[in-house]
């Protein structure tokens, strides 16, 4: 069924017979900020011109700068996925990639990996185990280990810059508040329990002195790693440094709280007892609970922030409402843990 709210280059793509998209039919898959178009052997990411002040894709020429941003970064973690910069050409009322007509987007070219193989997919199907996780943590110990520090880096790890982001996502929820989401009660709780660790400098300064603030992912959950004959690490933030220069634990604290949302809580604690070792990181479990807590309301509003898009399909609003509640409510777990 055609949407009228594609834009006319990706209803354009989808019809994989008229244009060079080398493949027999072609998948959309929709992010709030993304289209996503799953061709036979490769993966087209385009990049949707909104502007959430922390996120502004709201020109071409913006769009073109974070999406050689986005190959720049991830291939630090996964090189050999992420393959071109590719630009979706018009000639009068055709479309067409890399062709001879007028440049009217920007997108990203990658290797489409199995998704039987996808962390998520392997959680629906129960297979996710203790030896997975092991091929993270030894893909993600160097990384770290190797990624950039730097005195303007380690500003971003104080209590105010970290602030920022954190009363950046009240802000921009209050508008949810009892929506059937996000209740009043949750949200008093989680934001006055949030701005009270926040006035504690002294654990966010000895995390600076430590050495833990870096070039990080940004994004690091299921959704974005791949467990197939290697592990791959994707989709990086590349829109923002202020939320890839973070602390370390912020990072891992991500992929800790993914896994008790899905309800495995001991390979959530099996994961971060295995980095704190192989990293040699014991103090990341002061900040741990804090960051939990801080990406589950991310995952909540940006849940929100999707099916409020007109252009998504209503069933997938719909699921992204449900579960962006359940983050929420993960959220206020953090919040009241003692």
């Amino acid at each position: 069924m055609a949407n009228d709210n594609l834009p006319d280059f990706i209803s354009a793509l989808l019809q994989a017979q008229q244009t060079s998209c080398p493949a027999d039919t072609v998948r959309l898959v929709q992010t709030h900020i993304s289209f996503v178009l799953l061709a036979g052997d490769h993966v087209y990411k385009f990049k949707k011109p909104v502007d959430f002040g922390f996120l502004n894709f709201s020109t071409l020429e913006k769009r073109q700068h974070c999406c050689e941003q986005e190959l720049l970064l991830n291939r630090r973690l996964c090189p050999d996925i992420y393959l071109d910069l590719v630009k979706v050409t018009r000639d009068g009322d055709s479309y067409d990639l890399n062709g001879g007509g007028e440049v009217i987007e920007y997108g990203v070219k990658m290797v489409r990996m199995p998704e039987e193989k996808m962390m998520g997919n392997l959680i629906q199907a129960g297979k996710l185990d203790q030896v997975h996780i092991d091929t993270i943590v030894d893909k993600l110990t160097p990384f770290y280990q190797q990624a950039d520090r730097t005195l303007e880096i380690d500003g971003y790890g104080t209590a105010e810059s970290v602030a920022v982001n954190v009363l950046e996502n009240f802000e921009q929820t209050k508008v949810f508040i009892n929506n059937g989401a996000v209740s009043q009660e949750q949200f008093d709780k989680i934001s006055s329990w949030a701005k009270e660790f926040l006035t504690r400098e002294d654990l966010f300064n000895r995390r600076i002195k430590e050495g833990n603030i870096r070039d990080c992912h940004g994004d690091l959950y299921s959704a974005n790693i791949c467990l197939a004959d290697k592990v791959h690490i994707y989709d990086c933030i590349e829109f923002n440094q202020r939320f890839r220069y973070c602390d370390v634990s912020a990072d891992v604290a991500f992929l800790a709280m993914d896994l008790d949302f899905h309800g495995l809580d001991k390979l959530s604690d099996y994961f971060i007892t295995r980095f704190c070792a192989a990293s040699g990181d014991e103090s990341l479990k002061v900040m741990l609970n804090f960051y939990k807590c801080y990406r589950a309301y991310v995952r909540g509003k940006i849940g929100l922030f999707t099916a409020g898009d007109e252009a998504v399909d209503p069933a997938v609003r719909e699921a992204c409402r449900n579960a962006a509640a359940k983050y929420f409510t993960l959220a206020m777990r953090y919040a009241t843990r003692s």
